[in-house]
């Protein structure tokens, strides 16, 4: 585990609502990072002026459990190579899956707005309603990045190229489209099979122990 991983709770240890770094978190798989990713992170950045997002990723995502391959730790050294010469990015590891428990004490939590229609619906809080809305009255400020067909609130809506979100995504990427992905995934992927070609990934791990 490298120096900006923290499997423990998610959570900005050097955020302060008092006049220290503004922190936003950006909780998601990254399975795997992708060009529109990054124009998210970077349009959040710019709008709610932020010195630092974390990116932080699940150990078993809410709703992807099931996520195998890659392996957990070879998706976080992507996302550490990704994000090298990016002062402003971090990545953290966490057990927590609601988007409430990650967003703890960060100053604003980013997502997509496919999430943001998510997180309205109640059967992730136990099919009860005054739960949801208790976890969403706790949420810092929001930044959504919109998507054809899914409303999501003008004021909190971010100012991504439409056409980016539209035709770029972690399935598509998956599907065979690397240029879509960030140089680090692209290089892994080249390299390994990963996300591309499972049966070679599944080979790369027997082989290399």
């Amino acid at each position: 585990m490298t120096s900006s991983q923290n499997s423990d709770a998610a959570g900005p240890e050097m955020a302060d609502r008092h006049g220290g770094p503004r922190v936003g978190v950006y909780p998601g798989s990254f399975n795997p990072p992708t060009v529109a990713h990054l124009a998210i992170a970077e349009a959040a950045r710019e709008r709610h002026n932020l010195d630092r997002i974390d990116l932080c990723v699940s150990t078993a995502a809410l709703a992807k459990e099931h996520v195998v391959h890659p392996l957990f730790d070879h998706r976080l050294e992507v996302l550490e190579a990704a994000v090298e010469d990016l002062h402003w990015l971090t990545i953290k590891a966490t057990e927590l899956q609601l988007l409430a428990d990650i967003a703890a004490g960060y100053e604003v939590l980013i997502m997509g707005a496919d999430k943001w229609v998510q997180i309205q619906d109640p059967v992730w809080y136990g099919d009860d309603p005054a739960a949801r809305d208790r976890a969403l009255a706790s949420l810092p400020t929001v930044a959504v990045a919109p998507r054809d067909g899914l409303h999501t609130p003008p004021d909190l809506t971010l100012d991504v190229i439409p056409d980016l979100i539209a035709k770029v995504s972690s399935t598509i990427a998956r599907a065979g489209e690397t240029r879509l992905m960030l140089s680090a995934a692209q290089d892994f992927a080249q390299r390994t099979g990963a996300w591309i070609e499972p049966e070679r990934y599944a080979a790369w791990i027997e082989s290399s122990g």
